[in-house]
């Protein structure tokens, strides 16, 4: 029986696993044409400006942050979302040496869309396996339980609303985040709906009050 259990399991941390290294693969991509970051990565900047602080640091701060709006939603962590929160960064460093050179605007903007492409196809196959989204994936889908709002709607106003407080907070903004922002609410929409996942139902362990 225990046999059977496990095979079970693991086709979802196979999921888990998969879709986060394309989620750090295709940042990687973003970052490497020096186009924009996305969003959540714009505002880490901007309080590391405010601050002072690393990177890390001010990254961390915010997850945390994040983590607590998840209380008055209903939305539970998962061992997905540990994972996420120290794997993506190793992943994007791994998938660095993979990088070509990119001659012109246009092959940097082909890439970043790949980029882009592979971060939502990541994100809607991490969250699939139903282990815990990561924190602010988390957020987004909790957000969408509770309003009944489409799942491209709340992304789509939530990386609007953290650009802009991160840009006026001094990160930087470039055409790869404008795309982000606008495009990758929509997108993984329809990779969560290609892995079978329904943001709208409670899943990832949250709980509606009844």
């Amino acid at each position: 029986m225990s046999s059977i259990k496990t095979s079970f399991a693991i086709k979802p941390i196979g999921r888990l696993m998969v879709g986060l290294y394309l989620v750090g693969l295709g940042l990687a991509m973003m970052i490497h044409t020096g186009l924009g970051v996305p969003p959540w990565d714009v505002l880490t900047q901007g309080l590391q400006h405010q601050t002072g602080w690393s990177f890390g640091i001010s990254a961390t701060a915010i997850s945390a942050l994040v983590l607590l709006m998840w209380i008055p939603i209903k939305q539970k962590p998962g061992f997905g979302t540990v994972i996420n929160a120290i794997s993506i960064g190793p992943f994007a460093d791994l998938s660095k040496p993979l990088m070509p050179e990119l001659d012109g605007l246009l092959l940097n903007i082909v890439w970043l869309c790949l980029g882009l492409a592979f971060v939502a196809l990541g994100s809607g196959l991490y969250i699939s396996a139903n282990l815990g989204g990561g924190p602010r994936d988390g957020l987004m889908v909790g957000l969408t339980r509770v309003s009944g709002w489409p799942f491209w709607l709340v992304r789509s106003l939530g990386e609007g609303t953290v650009l802009l407080t991160g840009w006026l907070l001094g990160g930087t903004v470039g055409i790869g985040t404008a795309l982000f922002a606008i495009g990758i609410g929509y997108m993984l929409q329809i990779t969560m709906n290609l892995f079978g996942f329904d943001p709208k139902k409670t899943q990832n362990g949250a709980k509606t009050s009844k």
